[in-house]
């Protein structure tokens, strides 16, 4: 069966419209970075977007992984949930999308043990994807064009936001990560580092957005080419100031 683009837009809708689409400011979330990948076979297809930020409610930082898709892989056991009908609600609510996030900063005294949305005065490094990334000085985060609000104590999500620019790869999914709800035997055919999203928050829907009627097309037909944006890109989090601010 031929990929329909109208109907991969027709699934982003029905997500957005369940407010289980990316929202880039999202007021529960500090955006630090993001990215997009596409993957398909002849008779299907997947979206994924993965968002990496800081909510306070979360406790640390993480990555999350939306997968879009005409068939979703690894799902969650019906051993996930209270009974049958909560698991079986969960399909039914879900039937082309899931979510899952992972943690790419390990948890440790980096975080001021009265306040987790603040760096510790004292912190010398943080732990990302096993390695020590050094806690970045005053003047660094200026030249990152990050201003500290509240100096000189520095704010969790504005230690993700330099991370995101001295070690992108490494707070974002790993390949296996990002794959975890796709088909295996899906090839990945395109990849974004920026783009231009809608504002799901101003009803701003995928249908509407060229950049995703464009990537529906990649997507149908395999063809990279059909990516032409004339929107530049603004998924950095600088054009995204609400977020987070919940």
């Amino acid at each position: 069966m031929p990929i329909e683009a109208d109907h991969i837009l027709y699934v982003l809708d029905r997500c957005c419209d369940a407010f289980t689409f990316p929202m880039l400011d999202n007021g529960y979330v500090y955006l630090a970075a993001t990215r997009l990948s596409l993957y398909r076979t002849a008779a299907e297809w997947a979206m994924v977007i993965e968002v990496f930020g800081f909510s306070p409610r979360a406790g640390l930082p993480d990555v999350h992984i939306y997968t879009f898709a005409s068939s979703l892989y690894n799902r969650d056991t019906p051993e996930k949930y209270a009974n049958l009908e909560a698991f079986n609600r969960y399909l039914a609510t879900h039937p082309n999308n899931d979510s899952r996030f992972v943690y790419p900063i390990d948890a440790g005294d980096w975080q001021d043990d009265q306040n987790d949305e603040i760096v510790a005065g004292d912190a010398t490094e943080v732990i990302v994807r096993s390695e020590g990334q050094p806690i970045p000085s005053l003047d660094e985060y200026a030249q990152r064009g990050i201003v500290v609000e509240n100096p000189p104590r520095v704010r969790v999500f504005e230690l993700c936001r330099f991370l995101a620019t001295v070690a992108r790869d490494s707070v974002l999914a790993t390949a296996t990560e990002r794959r975890v709800s796709v088909l295996p035997d899906m090839t990945q055919i395109f990849q974004l580092e920026e783009w231009h999203h809608p504002g799901a928050v101003n009803d701003d829907r995928p249908s509407g957005s060229e950049t995703f009627q464009q990537l529906a097309q990649v997507l149908s037909t395999g063809n990279i080419s059909f990516y032409r944006p004339s929107l530049p890109p603004n998924t950095h989090w600088r054009n995204w100031p609400e977020g987070g601010l919940l």
